[in-house]
């Protein structure tokens, strides 16, 4: 069996062991937008996940991190709840892979599964922190710090 197809078999349940996870991560607007919303959202991002692994383009998952930060960022959601979203979805895959993919085809589909849900993860940190900086933020004195000061 190689990735693809497992993914295409495997979706509900890799799906619902991400819901299961999420909803035992109590992250604040997870619980308050429902474990329904929820699910969906893991649906969401396997699906475009498994199409950019068919399609072999980062193109989607960069487009659908960007608008979730972008979503999510204007909601009040903290980075690491939209990180850790990703993170349940990522552990239950990884968990299915290790133990149905061959070992002769775990090497590429490992490299095909991370490089796809990493530059989804570094994509929303990098627009996070594009929309937090336009944000007024206050500012700090760090020159003690470089003075040798710091502490004392």
């Amino acid at each position: 069996m190689n990735l693809i197809t497992l993914m295409e078999n495997e979706r509900e349940t890799i799906v619902a062991v991400a819901a299961e996870s999420l909803s035992r991560s109590h992250l604040v607007h997870y619980e308050e937008d429902g474990l329904v919303t929820g699910r969906l959202r893991l649906e969401r991002v396997f699906d475009i996940t498994l199409n950019s692994i068919k399609e072999r383009t980062l193109i989607p998952v960069i487009e659908h991190a960007h608008r979730i930060a972008e979503e999510r960022f204007q909601a009040g959601y903290d980075l690491s709840e939209v990180q850790t979203a990703i993170n349940v979805l990522e552990e239950a895959l990884w968990r299915r892979v290790v133990a149905m993919i061959p070992p002769t085809e775990l090497a590429e589909s490992v490299g095909l599964m991370s490089t796809v849900l990493g530059t989804m993860k570094d994509e929303l940190a990098r627009k996070y922190v594009e929309l937090a900086s336009h944000q007024k933020a206050p500012s700090l004195n760090l020159s003690a710090m470089f003075k040798g000061t710091y502490g004392m």
